[in-house]
């Protein structure tokens, strides 16, 4: 939203040490403005704001020992991302902002000045918020935010959201999440909820002292965030959402003739599907185009109940597969490939899709067809680097939602990029 940078003049010569690490020695500092002259802006810039830093309890100190020598009480909430990095990824060798930009592939210019490792440490904070399913972090700021109150009149909550894609989380006054959504246009969804006239948006209008958001870039990384934080935080107007996703499946059998049949029927956990859908009508629609697609007969995925030949055989688009003039061998290869095509079983490979800035997509990672988690990684950096994918990417629940999530959005969107991971 805003930024300031500018050296300081300390009013003493600057350690030898200091010069060696930072490149700035006290020639360049002569004309620099004094701290008293700095001190008005940074007030104004941190004025209703949490200062977040890496080893924020050194740079607090510094601030608040400086505008004490002013006379001036320097007060504000703070966050560390040392700590927070601690917490929320264990597994790293060292906490330093050097080497966890390595690990973590951010990229970082003017190293150990302020300006660099202001944006590289915006940049942890970024992959920190992603990485709390919880949401612990968000909603200790919304509670400790004392100007959030309920208001009949939303506008002023409306005016601050952005209309982009990602996930979107309302507020108590207590800070505690009380619904999770996630739309392409965040400010219009939002508006929805705020103008319905239903019971239940009533009821939450009433509730709602605060919104934030997260940006996601792509609608399948929403999605599935939107589904794992539904399933952490248990908002209480989530009610409906915790349920599964889906209530069919794609199933198969081979019959007494060695033919390999796909039906859509209820989901049924405790049998192996190959494929999940919505309802019963996203299923039979997409059994239709497999027919077109790969040249299958209606008869053997349930869609033609005749006891004689198809209706597809009498106008020469099935080869015979139902009375048996096409060879089961022949017939079942084609009918592999769908499965192969919608089965994730034994396959590594990552999904890449949109990120949140131009720099930046969005990465999914497979792994022997179980869903490891999403991150996201810069351009400039090579993502087929295994301990730096690792690392980016937030661990999330394979569950049978997203497995769901994520074969629907593939079978909807063709152009996002599969690539296959090898040993």
């Amino acid at each position: 939203m805003d930024q300031f940078i500018s050296l300081v003049n300390p009013e003493r010569e600057i350690q030898p040490f200091v010069v060696n690490l930072t490149g700035i020695n006290s020639n360049m500092l002569r004309s620099a403005p004094k701290f008293y002259e700095v001190a008005k802006r940074i007030v104004e810039m941190t004025e209703d704001c949490i200062i977040v830093a890496h080893n924020s309890e050194f740079d607090y100190r510094i601030l608040r020992t400086e505008f004490s020598r002013l006379g001036f009480e320097f007060e504000r909430k703070t966050l560390c991302t040392v700590e927070l990095s601690k917490q929320l990824m264990p597994e790293q060798d060292s906490y330093s902002l050097g080497k966890l930009t390595r690990a973590l592939g951010i990229p970082v210019s003017d190293r150990h000045r302020a300006s660099g490792d202001a944006l590289a440490t915006v940049k942890l904070f970024k992959i920190l918020l992603a990485k709390d399913l919880n949401k612990q972090i968000i909603q200790d700021a919304v509670k400790a935010e004392p100007k959030y109150k309920i208001s009949t009149n939303h506008k002023h909550i409306l005016d601050d959201l952005p209309s982009i894609t990602g996930v979107y989380y309302l507020h108590d006054t207590y800070g505690k999440i009380i619904f999770i959504g996630k739309s392409k246009n965040i400010r219009n969804r939002v508006n929805q909820h705020f103008t319905s006239s239903n019971p239940k948006s009533k009821k939450m209008q009433n509730q709602v002292a605060a919104v934030t958001y997260e940006a996601t870039g792509s609608e399948l990384v929403a999605m599935l965030k939107e589904s794992a934080e539904i399933k952490k935080t248990k908002p209480s107007f989530n009610r409906t959402m915790r349920r599964n996703k889906f209530t069919h499946a794609l199933y198969c059998f081979t019959d007494e003739k060695g033919y390999i049949n796909l039906r859509i029927d209820a989901a049924d956990g405790r049998k192996k599907a190959i494929t999940t859908f919505t309802n019963y009508q996203s299923g039979k629609q997409f059994l239709i185009n497999v027919i077109e697609k790969y040249k299958l007969c209606p008869k053997l995925v349930g869609l033609d109940a005749t006891k004689k030949s198809c209706f597809k055989f009498s106008i020469g688009e099935c080869a015979g597969a139902c009375i048996g003039e096409e060879t089961s061998e022949s017939y079942n290869l084609r009918v592999q490939e769908v499965i192969a095509a919608n089965i994730f079983d034994n396959q590594d490979f990552i999904l890449i899709d949109k990120g949140r800035a131009v720099d930046e997509h969005s990465v999914l990672l497979i792994e022997d067809g179980i869903f490891k988690g999403l991150g996201y990684y810069n351009l400039n950096y090579q993502i087929t680097n295994k301990k730096v994918l690792e690392s980016i990417i937030t661990p999330m629940e394979n569950n049978r939602d997203t497995i769901h999530i994520i074969q629907t959005y593939l079978r909807k969107n063709k152009q996002i990029k599969r690539i296959n991971l090898t040993q």
